[in-house]
């Protein structure tokens, strides 16, 4: 695409140049400039209620300002990066048919699917595809046994200005092992490099403008990053992303490629300026409105009225009081997904007692939101653990239990999905040891692990057949099940209806040593001091060098005098001390 507008930019200069050589002062050529907006936002998790507590816009708000946009630029477009469908009680209920109902009426012009919207299987998934009257994108999603896809790889909207703007998606590989496996047995998520080339060569003599709608988060832990796709795959204009919740205020140029983020749960509305010189992009900017800024608009009342009926169906199940905390139980993302909180410590004993294994071991990853101090709502419950996972119960080994732990490490301190929390036991590991050699210490009850024994151990089904990368627990027969991971802890609330969780030490992550303070640069050598003499008529370089004590030879050579038998009235010596 970029290839063939320099060569029509380049034409079009010479017929111009031509043209005045010819014809001088008789044209006027006027540029062509196109504009394009693009409204971007990722990872919602079904946040549609606005939530001024967790600065969380919803989409009424979010619909308003769409429309505003779009009467400043028509030419525009709504972009869902993914992670949409699932997440809260209000869509879960549903398995995310209302979701879909309310995107609709937001206009989205396009989705790419992300890992979470799989969550209800794919067979649900491909449902919630029929009924959106948008594109959900993924030229790399495919059967393993055909290399069929179900979902279109590109699509291609001509603006009112006539401008051609082709959008192609990609999923992230990790929907393998971040949803559940058997949400994607038999799907296969092609290279992302390769697919992003083959769109390119597909779009670039049909389009403007290529877009690449993607899931793949720039997170340190991933391989297959937007950064790698910008990096590796020339000819993308720009890069929506999702998965990795960054917050790229004015997006993050790559390779020439820039690449925009807009967090997550609707916290901003991401915004992108773009204009088009004949034919050639020349500008793009990115610039994310945040809640403060954004609170202050009007509801849209179509989407207001839509959520009101979701809820009114909703609210007499999910307003229901199970308990009491005295204290809020943390869930927050980075917390849980890096370290011991007592919402973590609070779902594994729920776990453990339920089912009376030995050991309890849940991924951080599957902790959503916190639940504020006072009464707990099925709701709140619903919100902080979304996903339909019950609990299965393996026999593991010591020695696997371990090498789970040290999994669940790995890419510690940065925040990691699959970072374990447990209950039944504690364990301490050495942050500053290589990945895999990190753990020094496990403790079930009041033993030391055992390496050679077998213990019961309760986790999810997601972890328990492979998911987050346990594949060490895959294949294992469940000797155990039991109910919805949000059911267990409602019991457990139930039976104790006034709870007080708290961090008890189960993890010890021993911190990395610092990393050894870099040499100091030498001091920079002092200037040579030097006296500053006008020559006079009558002087000689040895004349002037017995006048100072310094030999003539040290003047020649300090001066760089080609013929120390040759100086003028007024030339500057300079005599060094």
């Amino acid at each position: 695409m970029l290839r063939n507008k320099r060569v029509v930019s380049f034409a079009l200069s010479f017929v111009l140049l031509l043209g005045l050589v010819l014809i001088p002062n008789q044209f006027a050529f006027a540029e062509e400039v196109q504009t394009l907006t693009i409204v971007h936002v990722n990872d919602v998790h079904g946040r549609v209620e606005e939530n001024a507590g967790s600065k969380e816009l919803g989409f009424a708000k979010l619909k308003t300002k769409v429309d505003l946009l779009k009467e400043e630029d028509p030419n525009l477009l709504f972009l869902n990066a993914g992670d949409a469908l699932h997440g809260t009680t209000i869509v879960n209920l549903t398995s995310g048919e209302q979701m879909v109902e309310i995107m609709n009426a937001m206009g989205f012009d396009a989705m790419t699917p992300g890992n979470h919207d799989f969550n209800y299987g794919y067979e649900q998934l491909m449902k919630l595809k029929g009924m959106a009257e948008f594109p959900i994108l993924g030229a790399n999603i495919v059967h393993e046994d055909s290399g069929d896809s179900d979902f279109d790889p590109y699509v291609i909207y001509t603006m009112d200005n006539g401008l051609k703007v082709g959008i192609f998606g990609l999923g992230t590989d990790e929907t393998k092992y971040k949803s559940s496996p058997k949400n994607t047995e038999g799907i296969e998520f092609l290279d992302v490099v390769e697919t992003g080339k083959e769109m390119v060569d597909e779009l670039e003599d049909k389009a403007d403008i290529i877009i690449a709608l993607v899931h793949l988060g720039d997170d340190a832990s991933s391989v297959n990053t937007s950064v790698k796709l910008a990096n590796e795959v020339e000819g993308i204009d720009l890069i929506v992303d999702g998965h990795s919740h960054t917050l790229l205020p004015e997006g993050n140029l790559v390779n020439g490629t820039l690449i925009v983020q807009a967090e997550s749960y609707t916290k901003n509305i991401g915004i992108v300026k773009m204009e088009i010189t004949d034919g050639e992009l020349t500008k793009a900017t990115a610039s994310l409105m945040p809640y403060e800024e954004a609170a202050t608009l009007e509801a849209d009342e179509e989407i207001v009225s839509m959520i009101a009926e979701t809820k009114a169906v909703n609210d007499p199940i999910v307003s229901v009081v199970v308990g009491k905390t005295l204290v809020e139980l943390d869930g927050v993302r980075e917390h849980v997904r890096a370290g011991e909180t007592n919402l973590g410590n609070l779902i594994t004993d729920a776990m453990r007692i339920s089912t009376g294994a030995d050991v309890a071991f849940t991924n951080g990853g599957g902790i959503r939101a916190s639940i504020d101090a006072g009464d707990i709502t099925v709701n709140e419950v619903l919100t902080s653990f979304p996903f339909t996972n019950t609990l299965a119960v393996i026999d593991v080994t010591g020695a696997e239990l371990k090498a789970a732990i040290e999994h669940g490490v790995k890419d510690f301190p940065a925040p990691a999905g699959q970072f374990p929390h447990v209950s039944g036991m504690k364990y301490t590991f050495d942050a500053g040891k290589p990945a895999g050699e990190r753990v020094t210490e496990v403790v079930v009850g009041t033993e030391p692990l055992d390496m050679e024994k077998t213990y019961k151990l309760v986790t999810n089904d997601f972890v328990a057949i492979g998911g987050d990368g346990y594949t060490m627990f895959a294949n294992k027969p469940f000797v155990g099940e039991g109910g919805l991971l949000s059911d267990v802890l409602m019991e457990y609330i139930e039976a104790n209806p006034e709870i007080n969780p708290a961090v008890e030490g189960r993890i010890t992550a021993i911190p990395a040593p610092p990393a050894p303070a870099p040499e100091p640069e030498p001091a920079p050598a002092p200037a040579p001091k030097h006296i500053e003499y006008i020559v006079k008529p009558g002087d000689w370089l040895s004349k002037i060098g017995i006048k100072y004590g310094v030999d003539w030879k040290v003047l020649a050579e300090h001066n760089n005098l080609k013929n120390p038998d040759l100086i003028f009235p007024n030339q500057v010596i300079m005599i060094p001390q």
